[in-house]
């Protein structure tokens, strides 16, 4: 479980080394575990602390969790639905693509996205009469959980055969919140409670994730013995090589101090979907005040010359289910004098360790970088924005107009962009192509910098092959990192460094007429109207924050359109 292999620069080596060494003689291990606000910004952070405790709080809760478990295993439930965001349904999506489905369980499904295609894809694949869903949401006022709610709850009502609705639905929110009290009034088969003192991004071995995991099967004491251990751990104040949070936040935090300000994860297959969870719980804690660390999460590895000095590589291999093809890359890249940090985990259930052990460094990061890791106040700038746009869509029926500044030859792609950006683009001269702004744009990228690319699609296998296909060609032009996110999610997640870290960001935002679109109950704007307004909501952000983003939207079939785009992109490269 806290086995982990360190490669560095010498120079890195020896910060990290110094850095462990001044929290072990200062007691910082102790002032965080006494949630001493002074570690970091002096402000309110001892008030979101209670991740450090609930690995013992939640071990008297596993009986009555398991006998919930047994409950919707007899009522013969075949499907389990998280209606969630961010650090409500990323921790349960880990656990669903890690695990798979258990014997005899239902299966666990998340839905995190406004797209429809999306919403209709999950839906049609479920038979309701024995599905329950799960509504995740802390506050109780999130967007996304509570426009799914909306939709499903009626679409449960009208089916035939069920006599009553409320059972097939279950919340996970903090004491008094208003989906609480919208559960009691609906006659919710159950409520369960988060603790006010934990984020959402630290929220993973608290109700929000072992109410998922006990649902689909998981041994919830060994999952919670595994967390313990990794807890004590991080305890440790003797040799700071022996406490693993205390020893992989200063790898981060001096690494991104020194510009390795990329921390690339590479995961086993086993174990892939860690990344999304790892993407949140860093960039939205570390991304603020003009700083970040910029998680890279599914980059494919490239040649020697694709990397600069601006990466941190950290391998999670899983010692049930390594890939030989990745332990030769990964030793590949220490040969090439690239920092690597290889951690092993003996098998999936090691999964809870990690979810602490991270937690735990990224505290530590927050401290070692000066900033506050608990609040995300660019994920909450976006929204304001969004919300706006959505406002208007239901007063006056109509999103605001924009118009396209450039069209493509077959007027299938549309490229907007704001004044600035424009400029750069060299827009105002005559006869200018989507092909050559492509071109211009790629071409802002500089050393050290990032691509992402930003897409609001439905996210599925053909979509993610073409877009992957498009971020690699990219980094491997330029040598820069490269981040793709599906909108709304990478909002609550990536989203945070992308506008609130420094300006070393490209970006090419992708959104694309829907085929189909679905109502939701109780509103006047639909699926598509609230991701597109979610859309708009980003990209206003990202150009207020001065940074260097265009969006081309796919008019038609994406089908078509997005193969187009990644035509276009490689003629750019040419």
């Amino acid at each position: 479980m806290r086995k982990m292999k360190v490669a560095l620069p010498e120079g890195l080596a020896t910060e990290v080394r110094a850095r462990v060494a001044e929290w072990m003689l200062t007691g910082k291990v102790e002032q965080l575990w006494a949630r001493d606000a002074s570690l970091w910004t002096n402000g309110n952070e001892g008030s979101w602390l209670g991740w450090l405790d609930i690995v013992g709080q939640q071990g008297a809760e596993v009986e009555p969790l398991l006998e919930f478990a047994r409950e919707i295993q007899e009522e013969e439930f075949t499907d389990v639905v998280v209606l969630g965001m961010g650090g409500s349904s990323l921790c349960p999506e880990v656990l669903s693509q890690s695990f798979g489905p258990q014997e005899g369980r239902p299966r666990l499904r998340i839905l995190d996205s406004t797209d429809p295609g999306q919403v209709l894809t999950l839906e049609r694949g479920l038979d309701l009469e024995s599905t329950l869903f799960i509504v995740s949401s802390k506050s109780g006022t999130t967007l996304e959980p509570n426009v799914f709610l909306n939709y499903f709850l009626e679409q449960v009502r009208q089916h035939p055969g069920v006599d009553a609705p409320g059972q097939h639905f279950v919340a996970i929110t903090d004491p008094g919140s208003a989906l609480q009290g919208f559960a009691e009034r609906e006659g919710f088969r159950r409520i369960f409670l988060g603790v006010p003192e934990i984020g959402g991004r630290f929220s993973a071995l608290s109700n929000f994730g072992m109410v998922p995991a006990a649902v689909m099967g998981l041994d919830l004491g060994r999952l919670l013995a595994r967390a313990e251990a990794m807890s004590l751990a991080c305890a440790e104040t003797g040799e700071g090589q022996d406490n693993p949070g205390l020893l992989l936040g200063a790898l981060i935090g001096e690494s991104q101090r020194q510009g390795r300000d990329k921390l690339t994860l590479i995961c086993s297959p086993g174990i892939r979907d860690l990344g999304a969870w790892l993407e949140q719980l860093v960039a939205e804690s570390t991304g603020k005040d003009g700083k970040a660390v910029i998680p890279v999460d599914r980059e494919e590895f490239g040649r020697p010359e694709a990397y600069g000095e601006d990466r941190l590589f950290v391998y999670l291999r899983l010692d049930d289910g390594s890939d030989p093809a990745q332990d030769r890359a990964v030793g590949q890249l220490v040969e090439n004098g690239q920092a690597v940090v290889q951690i092993s985990l003996a098998d999936r259930y090691d999964l809870a360790a990690e979810f602490f052990r991270w937690e735990f460094a990224t505290a530590v990061v927050g401290s070692i970088m000066g900033v506050e890791p608990f609040n995300q106040p660019d994920v909450e700038a976006s929204k304001l924005v969004s919300k706006a746009l959505a406002e208007e869509y239901e007063r006056y029926g109509s999103l605001p107009g924009v118009d396209p500044v450039l069209r493509d030859e077959e007027g299938a792609l549309l490229l907007f962009a704001d004044d600035r950006n424009r400029e750069a683009l060299g827009l105002q001269a005559d006869g200018a192509s989507l092909v050559d702004c492509l071109r211009a744009h790629f071409q802002r990228l500089e050393p050290g910098d990032y691509f992402a690319l930003l897409a609001y699609l439905e996210m599925n296998e053909d979509n993610e092959r073409e877009l992957q296909t498009i971020r690699h060609a990219v980094r491997n032009h330029f040598s820069v990192a490269s981040c793709l996110g599906f909108g709304p999610r990478f909002l609550h997640s990536t989203g945070q460094a992308y506008k609130g870290g420094p300006n070393t960001g490209v970006f090419l935002q992708v959104t694309g007429d829907d085929a189909e679109d679905l109502a939701i109950p109780g509103r006047n704007s639909t699926f598509g109207v609230v991701k597109a307004a979610q859309a708009g909501g980003d990209l206003v952000v990202l150009e207020e924050r001065g940074r260097r983003a265009i969006r081309v939207h796919l008019q038609g079939n994406p089908a078509v359109g997005l193969p187009r785009l990644k035509r276009l992109v490689m003629e750019a490269l040419e």
